[in-house]
């Protein structure tokens, strides 16, 4: 997997590639900590690119959501294949997660305006 970070006023935009499963998802967790250790404190996630993902993919977003949210912060996926749409339906997760077709969208849900 790969994730390449963009960070814009208080918003960070990962953009992941490849499969989000297990070595990944500790990636992928790991770069979301620094993330918002550091100045971001919203998290778009740009998933154009995941081939696939598993259960500690699923439970990374949830991890990352969660730390959004003690930092008053959100977390919003962009871009996200049908396959990871229906594995987000199937798994009733769907309504956890606000998911925009585009990045301009997902970020502008968050309040801030794209760069």
């Amino acid at each position: 997997m790969e994730i390449q970070q963009q960070n814009q006023d208080g918003l960070t935009v990962l953009t992941v590639r490849g499969d989000l499963s297990h070595d990944a998802a500790e990636t992928l967790r790991a770069t979301g900590m620094a993330t918002l250790q550091g100045d971001s404190r919203h998290l778009v996630l740009d998933c154009q690119d995941v081939k696939f993902i598993d259960s500690r993919g699923l439970q990374t977003l949830l991890w990352l959501q969660e730390r959004c949210g003690e930092l008053l912060g959100q977390l919003r996926l962009a871009r996200c294949p049908e396959h990871i749409r229906r594995v987000l339906e199937v798994t009733r997760l769907s309504s956890c997660f606000e998911c925009h077709t585009d990045l301009d969208g997902a970020i502008a849900s968050l309040g801030i305006s794209p760069a």
